[in-house]
């Protein structure tokens, strides 16, 4: 029975904030929104009007300012939604992404009184048992929490990072509603160009869950400071898991000035444009060298010691790239600093989750005006912003699903280029990634990589040759009693049989390798007489069998490079 009431309840609560979402929307001029989805049933014909009677001062602003108004008038969850899109070129426009980057989460802090009661309800204890200190004012204040200082009863000085009262159960609410909007406008939303919102939706839930559990970010840390724990000149704050849960977390406390203060780092007698390097090639190396990157590095977030040693703070947001993600990426900026346009769109198609570009062509010809955009710039006039925002647009333009990782790369590679700037006269970021460009290459076709990726080549080869025999026996038995069916939709058939025809000329190439190889193994068993000739220990039979094998594995993989470079 409770569980129904709670349900009654909370379908209610929705109804009424999609109500009020859909009044927004019409007073801010996107009646044809509400209109032109299921929201009209929402709106009662009394407090309906149209937007052409609204105040003329909406609509002298854009429609993308228009849509900026309406987050910030949503409030908080909405605000984050919008914050997390500006990060996704693939899917926005850049005048609307312009326009979510200005939105600030300028939520008033709540009371210590909660905060220390949500900290003892979380530790078990009186807040006294663990602090000799706890400051009443804090040092700062955000939409899911507030952070305080404090003192441990050990002396230590430290941060404490503390959830607002109910924001949980609060993001829950606006989750369900964004659900359901989604829902209700999904149509009307796909006719603008917005394929996937449900999709978007739920990876905005994925983030907001894992930002509103603070143990993540408490792994981040210690993460980052083992793959820095050599590191004299970068040092991140030690996490007290023992005090953290998912609603407190614990940090060391790190005095310092803003990596940007440049006349305190000039009193403390640094280079300031040294500053501006180490932060970049620390940077750089979380990117190309450990897969791993802090992803918000604006100038509060990063603090310079008296020493000179660089302090990351707030590891909410961290962002990952594979292996294989870091080798494309940088073949991108490769391929653009060598002028080969060809090369930036075959790294692009490894980069892309889906690497379905209808016209290879038409995408080498916008990289290739790109990359002549930029060639002509010298080194003074180019910019990472402009670079960004040109690589951003060829990527919606052409609707490749690349990962967010990417996003927030070239977003942080802006902010640290304007930090640069204020550092550094003669600061330019393609002088940095240039060198790293040439280790990831050196790293890509290293020994290492190489037999890593022959052993994985080869536990594959022997997983195929292992679960082969069952599967023809099976297909088989299948035959026999003509229970086989083969499903074939003609849809586009000549490409098909084109695949198709491919496809069966490789099995079959495929199939004589593997079965050289197969025979080659099983000579080493045979007993021959003593004419059979021998090379370094083994029957030359089994030589020659490696050898066609070889041969056929590198005519499969010419025919595979030849394709690849046609885009098909």
């Amino acid at each position: 029975m409770l569980t129904l009431r709670f349900m009654f309840k909370n379908t209610i609560s929705n109804l009424t904030r999609i109500r009020q979402v859909a009044e927004v929307l019409i007073r801010y001029g996107f009646e044809d929104v509400v209109t032109s989805t299921a929201l009209r049933r929402l709106v009662p014909p009394s407090r309906r009007r149209s937007w052409q009677e609204g105040e003329q001062a909406v609509f002298e602003t854009t429609r993308w300012q228009r849509i900026r108004m309406i987050i910030e008038e949503l409030g908080p969850t909405f605000i984050k939604l919008a914050q997390a899109l500006s990060n996704r070129a693939d899917l926005l426009p850049q005048p609307l992404i312009d326009e979510f980057e200005k939105l600030q989460s300028n939520v008033p802090p709540f009371p210590v009184a909660q905060a220390r009661r949500i900290i003892e309800q979380e530790l078990g204890r009186p807040l006294e048992e663990v602090f000799t200190e706890f400051d009443e004012v804090p040092l700062g204040s955000a939409s899911i929490g507030q952070v305080h200082g404090a003192r441990l009863l050990s002396g230590e000085r430290v941060v404490v990072k503390v959830q607002r009262p109910d924001v949980q159960e609060k993001v829950r609410t606006d989750l369900s509603l964004l659900h359901e909007l989604v829902r209700l406008t999904a149509p009307f939303l796909r006719r603008q160009g917005l394929n996937n919102p449900q999709d978007i939706v739920d990876a905005f839930e994925r983030s907001m869950t894992k930002e509103l559990d603070y143990t993540s970010e408490a792994r981040s840390m210690e993460q980052f400071r083992k793959l820095y724990e050599d590191y004299d000149t970068f040092y991140i704050p030690r996490p007290y898991r023992e005090l953290s849960t998912n609603r407190i977390l614990v940090i060391e406390f790190v005095s310092g000035c803003k990596i940007t203060d440049k006349p305190q780092l000039l009193e403390w007698g640094m280079s300031p444009e040294k500053v501006a390097e180490t932060g970049m090639d620390i940077y750089l190396t979380q990117i190309f060298e450990f897969g791993a990157f802090h992803a918000d590095p604006h100038p509060g977030n990063v603090l310079v010691r008296p020493d000179g040693t660089l302090v990351l703070i707030d590891f909410g947001m961290v962002g990952r790239l594979t292996k294989q993600q870091k080798y494309a990426f940088a073949g991108v900026f490769i391929g653009m600093a060598r002028q080969d346009p060809r090369s930036m769109a075959l790294n692009f198609r490894r980069l892309a989750l889906t690497s379905e570009i209808p016209d290879m062509r038409a995408f080498e010809a916008d990289l290739a005006q790109l990359i002549e955009d930029f060639a002509t710039l010298d080194v003074k006039e180019m910019s990472m912003s402009d670079l960004a925002d040109s690589l951003q647009g060829v990527i919606y333009r052409y609707k490749l699903q690349v990962p967010g990782a990417v996003f927030l790369i070239l977003r942080a590679l802006v902010i640290l280029e304007g930090i640069g700037k204020v550092l550094h006269p003669r600061f330019n970021t393609f002088e940095f990634v240039r060198p790293y460009g040439t280790r990831i290459i050196a790293e890509q076709y290293s020994a290492e990589n190489i037999q890593n990726e022959a052993l994985y080549t080869g536990t594959q080869l022997l997983a195929l040759l292992q679960t082969l025999p069952t599967d023809v026996r099976q297909i088989m038995r299948k035959i026999s009693r003509g229970d086989l069916r083969v499903r074939v939709e003609l849809s586009g058939y000549q490409l098909l049989l084109r695949k198709a025809d491919q496809l069966v000329s490789r099995g079959i190439l495929a199939a004589v390798a593997v079965a050289m190889i197969v025979f080659a193994g099983l000579s080493l068993l045979g007993h021959y007489p003593a004419s059979m000739p021998y090379h370094r220990g083994l029957p030359v039979i089994t030589w020659y069998s490696l050898g066609v094998a070889a041969f056929l594995l590198l005519i499969l993989f010419i025919l595979g490079t030849k394709n690849e470079r046609r885009g098909e």
